[in-house]
């Protein structure tokens, strides 16, 4: 396996309005973005990460039953064996973040793992789920409406060309899936979003450089871009980039464009900074039971 191995992440906006049917935002979401995963492995991408529920609009800015529409079973639904089919064909390992129905009326926000030979790998379900408004018309992160908290853990999945491990939005305000994956051996984390200006911008480039230093890996942190309507809860700011393990940026992407980002990572650049940093040496997990005691 090489030490170096190029990383895409594509942001997109949704140009679907959110009063069309489901069937239609789905449709020319996934076209889209098959012609952007095409573009990105045209790049050189052999990891490539899409959005958070890339295939339609962020729905959680509203509380409405239409949007169960959206999910699918994972893998055996239409939109995973699509893209592990795409996979095949290009090459390259997709993470792909969709809204996954399992049985009658249970619902996660999960993302699909395929190797580069079109194998379904398995599924990280977010586990942190917000629930929050923002400003004062009635719009917000409504998540809990939509989907449960995962119950999967925090699997690292060895592709052809890294271990991955997958955190998904508001998973990120949390440190302890992020040192979970480092122990379990991840060279990259992704991080796909939808997240918007003025709640959680500031942040955006702070807690994720952290975790990647903390936990000597990469971060690939991928954000949508645009304003949604009819909701119009704020500017999905982009900015979608790869982190290093010292917590340089690597590479940066628009605030308010369609774009694939292509950039590398680099495995010696992870084994310098553990060995010189020895943060997992040095840990003190018998000092930490407090942290995991529940609380009322």
């Amino acid at each position: 396996m090489a030490d170096k191995v190029t990383i895409g992440l594509i942001q997109a906006k949704n140009d679907v309005h959110g009063d069309e049917p489901v069937h239609l935002h789905k449709e020319k979401a996934i076209e889209k973005h098959v012609k952007m995963v095409r573009e990105a492995a045209g790049k050189g991408a052999q990891i490539i990460c899409l959005q958070e529920i890339f295939y339609g609009p962020y729905f959680c800015a509203e509380q409405s039953t239409k949007w169960y529409e959206a999910a699918e079973e994972v893998p055996n639904g239409p939109t995973v064996q699509q893209f592990s089919a795409l996979g095949k064909e290009l090459g390259t390992v997709l993470i792909l973040p969709v809204y996954e129905k399992v049985g009658i009326g249970t619902y996660y926000n999960t993302a699909a793992v395929i190797d580069a030979d079109g194998t379904y790998l398995g599924k990280y379900r977010k586990q942190h789920i917000p629930h929050v408004g923002v400003g004062s018309s009635g719009c917000g992160f409504w998540e809990k409406y939509y989907f449960k908290p995962g119950n999967l853990g925090y699997p690292v999945f060895d592709t052809a060309f890294a271990k991955v491990g997958v955190y998904i939005c508001y998973d990120r305000h949390f440190p302890e899936g992020a040192r979970l994956l480092g122990l379990g051996g991840a060279e990259i984390v992704f991080n796909p979003s939808a997240t918007v200006a003025g709640l959680s911008e500031y942040l955006w480039k702070l807690e994720q450089p952290a975790h990647a230093v903390a936990n000597g890996y990469y971060v690939a942190a991928i954000n949508r871009v645009g304003t949604e309507a009819p909701w119009n809860m704020g500017e999905f700011y982009g900015q979608s980039y790869l982190v290093d393990p010292r917590g340089q940026f690597v590479a940066v992407g628009s605030r308010d464009q369609d774009e694939v980002i292509v950039a590398e990572m680099d495995r010696e650049k992870i084994r310098e900074v553990r060995d010189t940093w020895q943060f997992y040496r040095d840990r003190r997990p018998e000092t930490y039971d407090d942290m995991v005691k529940l609380l009322p």
